[in-house]
């Protein structure tokens, strides 16, 4: 299975109002609402500020998630600093796609955009960085298949114990095409 990451602030007008029409149809189960918020709020949130870069997770042509990489804000997560890495936040697979991998080839994806962000950019970060709450073992296991390793604890999440982790571009997949996509191995 393919995903793409379809980055919001880049389509016009219509092709971002269908990609929002389909993330107003996600959802996530209620144990994990402690977890994440609602996704097309933050959607909404990441297109009005200049430093988020939303993305719709897209997987079989139908919308399945949603994520956003922020530069100068890895403090949010525990991270020393805020501009050395990425920070990837807001990330969440629709309750209906759950179980099947999405997460951790998104999560894969999301390295590599951000690989190609900073030398597009010459940013100067050298990975990503995210937090998830230790009472979430799925999102903790979707990160760890895609090759984030646990930097240490972080106790000033909204809901709860964080774990910080962290994956360097050098430990990214890089697609031959160039394309950002992750496909399953």
């Amino acid at each position: 299975m393919s995903i793409w990451l379809i980055p919001l602030k880049l389509l016009d007008d219509d092709a971002r109002a269908i990609q929002l029409g389909a993330v107003a149809e996600m959802a996530v189960e209620q144990a994990q609402r402690d977890f994440v918020g609602d996704p097309l709020r933050m959607m909404l949130i990441s297109l009005e500020e200049e430093s988020r870069l939303p993305y719709v997770i897209e997987a079989e042509g139908a919308g399945v998630g949603v994520l956003t990489l922020q530069s100068g804000a890895a403090s949010l997560a525990g991270w020393q600093d805020d501009d050395s890495v990425w920070l990837l936040r807001g990330f969440l697979i629709d309750s209906k796609c759950q179980g099947r991998g999405l997460g951790a080839l998104a999560a894969e994806a999301a390295v590599e955009e951000a690989r190609k962000l900073t030398a597009r950019h010459a940013g100067g970060q050298s990975g990503v960085v995210l937090s998830v709450n230790e009472r979430n073992p799925a999102g903790i296991a979707a990160y760890t298949k895609a090759g984030f390793v646990d930097a240490g604890r972080y106790l000033d999440g909204n809901s709860g114990p964080q774990r910080i982790m962290y994956k360097a571009f050098e430990d990214a997949h890089v697609s031959s095409s160039g394309e950002t996509g992750v496909n399953e191995r």
